[in-house]
């Protein structure tokens, strides 16, 4: 590939020789554009332009030498500490500040400042595609270009000025490490720090003895080439016990929960560990070391430039670790969603069973609420109530609604896909042997939530009709209620996806409210509470203090599910959209009270109706378990490959031994690839 360069380092070199001439920055803007790639991912072309990039330096007269001189006497006309100290680290504004000024800055621009040596960088590296060809570049790369490029020991002045910026940027980074560290909320989560040194204080201490004796060693120096740098072993020994503590308090999360300050601060010092260490490996004297150490920070601005004013970059710096900790509380709440023999199977049909008598009077509150005209948002905060009252009451009997599970076992499933071992074929079989334990749970919930629903509405609309010698609902009603449930003609399909989304964000809800109940020591907090304790005794006040630390968040969750489920109907009136939920337990329920006021429902119409009820439940599923399973693994930094082995495996499953989808097997089978394979051949 041949692109011509001699035209650009000759324009460099006139614009040198005029004595006050003022340098032109598009030179440099179009030198990258000539050694930008058409397609940023194409690997061949990305090294072809580049090293036609260098060979052109090597071959022409003069060319390093000029590039040298022009590329250092424009930076030095910049300020440059804040591109080393500031570009690519969150602000210490804190995360609520930050999202609140990314915001703004879309909706009213930002100024930007002309002095600052980012808006160069800014307008040089100016697509947000230069990012993935830099990245691109091996250290072998960097290495052949810095090598090429700092030939010869002329411009010391603005090689002094550079280094002396660097040195002005460590200052601030390594007291900006100090000052998060000494943090409260940090000294929470790490109690050890105030007990022995902290490696956040040794190395502010190290930093600034490296930079006496470095300041000692470069004072009234002319080459400053020819100078060894201070020794900084000791200094990156420090950074890396740094870095330990932060991979500790990351570890303890599990134990003592996370909040968004927190995480905030652990992504905010990682950032400035790392930026501390390029700066010191670009300052010593090991030319490989130095060489890629620039190439990286290189990568580092480009992708800055784009994310510092990104929201979504903001978000996901920031959200994994929170992800991670919703997810990791909803996986262990999953496990017990799993049966796998049939002692838990009939546990599981008892309790989805007993579920299913509290849905059904839910269902019938909520027809009689309908019957009564009152305003939008009372409507909505009844709805509310009924579902939510219900939704706590059934978990605090310890029942179970079928369709809060998938929220729950996708976490499951992601956490057991992380923390797989073996041969590959082993964890997919381990992963195929839960799927199905997975869908033969599920299968038991919804029969058990349905079998019980169905007949105590069908009781309880008899019972009423006998009683007050009215019927439940009016001809009218009941065939709204059932058109509701046709699949083809009404909108029950998205209405229960809506439904599954609201079932998706009530498990992560339960999440978060598990790990704040950890991170916030409520459990404690309510033993410690003098009132409570005078008004419930200490005895009753500690065990009602563990209940809500063990099941904030389910109780939490399921509040907020009811509030979703209830309001939605008002949102959509409001807005005027066609908002509204459909759940497969509350459908069932719908279904029978529907048919037994109706005036002669034809066979056709209860079949329509009952698959509406069966596609509203499958929907309700898959919706909430896709979404779950998405964030989970992105939350663990997931990446599974083996879907389609691992659905290939499930199908054989099914095919050979379907009843295990639905009945427990007579002992604990696992599937194996010895079993699939010879089933297959077979």
């Amino acid at each position: 590939m041949h692109i011509h360069f001699l035209d650009l380092f000759q324009s460099m070199q006139q614009q040198l020789e005029q004595p006050r001439a003022v340098l032109d920055e598009s030179l440099l803007i179009e030198l990258v554009n000539r050694i930008r790639p058409e397609d940023t991912k194409d690997s061949t072309e990305i090294e072809e332009k580049f090293n036609a990039f260098v060979q052109a330096l090597l071959i022409t007269p003069d060319a390093v030498s000029t590039l040298q001189t022009f590329v250092l006497r424009v930076i030095t006309r910049y300020k440059q500490t804040s591109l080393f100290s500031d570009s690519g680290i969150l602000s210490l504004d804190g995360f609520w500040n930050q999202l609140n000024q990314r915001m703004g800055a879309h909706i009213l621009p930002l100024i930007p400042d002309r002095q600052n040596l980012q808006e160069l960088v800014r307008q040089i590296f100016y697509k947000s595609t230069d990012k993935y060809w830099l990245d691109h570049l091996e250290n072998k790369h960097w290495h052949r270009l810095f090598s090429v490029f700092n030939q010869g020991h002329s411009n010391q002045f603005e090689k002094i000025r550079i280094k002396d910026e660097m040195v002005k940027a460590l200052t601030i980074l390594s007291y900006r490490i100090s000052g998060i560290g000494l943090h409260p909320e940090f000294i929470n989560a790490q109690p050890e720090l105030m007990e022995y040194e902290s490696p956040f204080l040794v190395q502010n201490r190290e930093i600034n003895e490296f930079i006496q004796e470095y300041k000692k060693r470069y004072n009234d120096v002319n080459i400053v080439d020819a100078i060894a740098p201070p020794d900084a072993s000791q200094a990156l020994v420090m950074l890396e016990q740094c870095h330990d503590v932060v991979a500790k308090i990351r570890r303890s999360t599990k134990r003592i929960g996370v909040s968004v300050s927190l995480t905030y601060m652990l992504a905010l010092l990682e950032q400035c560990l790392e930026r501390i260490e390029i700066l010191l490996n670009m300052m010593m004297d090991d030319d490989q070391l130095r060489y890629q150490s620039i190439g990286h920070f290189l990568v580092d601005l480009t992708e800055a430039i784009y994310s510092e004013r990104s929201v979504r970059a903001l978000l996901a710096t920031n959200s994994e670790l929170l992800a991670l900790q919703v997810t990791e509380n909803a996986s262990k709440t999953g496990e017990h969603y799993v049966s796998t023999d049939k002692k838990g199977f009939f546990a599981m049909y008892k309790s989805a069973a007993g579920a299913g008598v509290i849905i059904a009077i839910m269902a019938t509150l909520k027809t009689l609420m309908a019957r009564v005209s009152l305003a939008p948002l009372m409507q909505a905060f009844s709805y509310s109530m009924n579902y939510s009252l219900g939704f706590m009451l059934i978990h605090v009997l310890h029942f179970t609604v079928a369709t809060k599970q998938p929220a729950m076992t996708a976490a499951a499933l992601a956490s057991t896909v992380q923390q797989r071992k073996g041969s590959r074929m082993a964890q997919i079989a381990e992963l195929a042997a839960l799927i199905v334990n997975i869908i033969r749970t599920q299968f038991i919930a919804i029969l058990g939530n349905i079998s019980i629903a169905i007949p105590t509405a069908a009781l309880i609309a008899f019972l009423w009709d006998s009683a007050l010698h009215e019927p439940l609902m009016s001809h009218v009603k009941a065939s709204k209620t059932l058109h509701d449930l046709n699949p083809f003609t009404s909108l029950a399909i998205p209405h229960a996806a809506i439904a599954g989304v609201c079932l998706f964000l009530s498990g992560l809800l339960a999440g978060y409210f598990d790990n704040m109940a950890v991170y916030r020591k409520v459990g404690p907090r309510i033993k410690a509470h003098v009132a409570l304790a005078k008004m419930m005794g200490q005895e009753r006040l500690t065990r009602f203090a563990d209940y809500i630390e063990r099941n904030l968040g389910a109780l939490a969750g399921n509040f907020i599910f009811g509030v979703m489920l209830g309001s939605m109907g008002t949102i959509g009136f409001i807005l005027g959209l066609p908002l509204d939920i459909r759940h497969i337990a509350f459908a069932s329920a719908n279904f029978i009270q529907g048919l037994m006021h109706i005036n002669g429902p034809d066979i056709g119409l209860v079949i329509v109706s009952f698959m509406g009820v069966l596609l509203i439940g499958l929907t309700n599923l898959f919706v909430s378990f896709t979404l779950t399973i998405i964030v989970a693994l992105r939350a663990r930094r997931v990446r599974f490959e083996q879907w389609k082995p691992l659905a290939k495996l499930v199908m054989t499953h099914f095919l050979t031994r379907p009843s295990d989808f639905f009945w427990p097997p007579k002992k604990n089978n696992t599937i194996d690839e010895n079993h699939t394979s010879n089933k297959s051949q077979n």
